[in-house]
């Protein structure tokens, strides 16, 4: 299990890593740069755990859940923020 979270935790570091420097200069001009970059990070991580050999005793496909349902409130919190900014509730 420890090992399971250790290379979960690697890719999530790696795919931070493999951001391009031009990609994050240009959350400059976002209004929720946080969110985005998170969002971005968790969609590389995703795509590193889909690379992924093998199931790892379904520690990897329970990974990807749990990816998918943090981009998931991601994105939905980018869009109460949005709607916050704009004055709506």
């Amino acid at each position: 299990m420890r090992k399971i979270s250790r290379m979960f935790a690697l890719t999530i570091i790696l795919g931070l890593l493999t951001v391009p420097m031009t990609a994050v200069a240009a959350y400059d001009d976002d209004d929720q740069p946080h969110m985005q970059a998170a969002l971005e990070a968790l969609q590389q991580a995703k795509h590193h755990l889909e690379e992924a050999r093998h199931d790892k005793g379904g520690h990897r496909i329970a990974a990807i859940k749990a990816v998918n349902d943090a981009i998931k409130h991601v994105k939905e919190g980018m869009e109460a923020g949005e709607k916050h900014e704009h004055g709506h509730k």
